[in-house]
């Protein structure tokens, strides 16, 4: 039991900590809000993009998913997504925020926590199909974020040519395209141009966690704690059991049935935050929903893997 807490606790704690360093900076008067608000203009049109197509160019061909996971993650996201723009808007009457509400739901931190949780549990070797999972999930969850953050801008309704418009402009889906091209023409960076790429990419992550900790205003999170607890009751919770349980019924077992409980149950995308901040959408209560979702996976991640550790499934 032990074990399956310090593996929930080393995956969490970073973030914390790095949400804690850019809270104290802003207190510490270290910087202030309006400029830590244009770093993250500068980390979504930069950083992002450099992150979007590292992780997609260096994924590994080998150990493949089977095509029964694929399947499941694609068509189960898909559904959800569809579900969401329906449902969504019937309960939540601002478009800024439902668009924020409907990608919190959909979208994952499958691409932060999936190897090093399936590398803890795993081991190095059993882990390396989860890269070739997150090249196909961080495709469908970026472009689908787009298209709904596009369909549900401040302003009310968006025309076909815009919404298009906005999908081909967006930096962060601009360097997964990119990425996905270098990946399937097999084209290889050279050193001194990959070392750069791999420096540039690896900033974006960290960097939104701190501008995150710098922008929250826990007033703020009162008012929207009823929002909040209700999306992360259907983000942590119940996606995760239902999707779980689908899994196992088809037949997906150890490392696969894993990664389904990572593709639902990891918190809020980090990257969530400053793409709805950019897109016209509720920033702050998008950065409470990766806050608080990050903080409470903490238990909820432990109790899934002692869970199916404990009934034998990760085996």
């Amino acid at each position: 039991m032990l074990e399956s807490f310090l593996v929930a606790f080393n995956a969490v704690a970073p973030f914390l900590i790095l949400l804690g360093i850019g809270f104290a900076a802003v207190r510490l008067k270290l910087t202030d809000r309006p400029f830590m608000d244009r770093l993250n203009a500068l980390n979504y049109k930069l950083f992002f993009p450099f992150l979007m197509f590292n992780n997609v160019y260096s994924a590994k061909p080998e150990n493949m998913p089977s095509l029964k996971l694929i399947l499941t993650g694609v068509f189960s996201v898909t559904l959800l997504i569809v579900l969401l723009v329906i449902i969504v808007p019937r309960i939540e009457k601002e478009n800024p925020r439902r668009g924020v509400i409907i990608q919190a739901i959909f979208r994952s931190n499958f691409i932060i926590y999936g190897i090093p949780l399936t590398t803890y549990v795993f081991g190095a070797e059993r882990s390396s199909v989860c890269g070739m999972m997150i090249l196909v999930m961080v495709s469908l969850f970026n472009i689908a974020a787009v298209v709904v953050l596009e369909m549900f801008r401040e302003g009310g309704q968006v025309s076909a040519k815009k919404l298009l418009l906005g999908i081909i402009r967006n930096p962060i889906l601009q360097g997964c395209l990119v990425g996905l091209a270098f990946y399937l023409l097999q084209i290889k960076l050279p050193a001194f141009i990959a070392s750069p790429v791999s420096s540039l990419a690896g900033i974006a992550s960290n960097l939104a966690l701190v501008i995150l900790g710098a922008s929250l205003k826990f007033e703020e999170l009162k008012k929207n704690s009823r929002t909040v607890s209700a999306v992360l009751l259907v983000r942590l919770i119940l996606l995760p059991v239902v999707m779980v349980a689908f899994a196992y019924f088809i037949g997906l077992r150890g490392v696969e049935l894993f990664l389904i409980l990572m593709i639902f149950g990891t918190p809020v995308a980090t990257s969530s935050y400053p793409m709805a901040q950019n897109m016209g959408g509720d920033g702050q209560l998008a950065g409470q929903l990766v806050f608080v979702s990050t903080v409470a996976s903490l238990a909820t991640i432990f109790a899934f893997i002692f869970t199916l550790s404990r009934l034998g499934l990760l085996a």
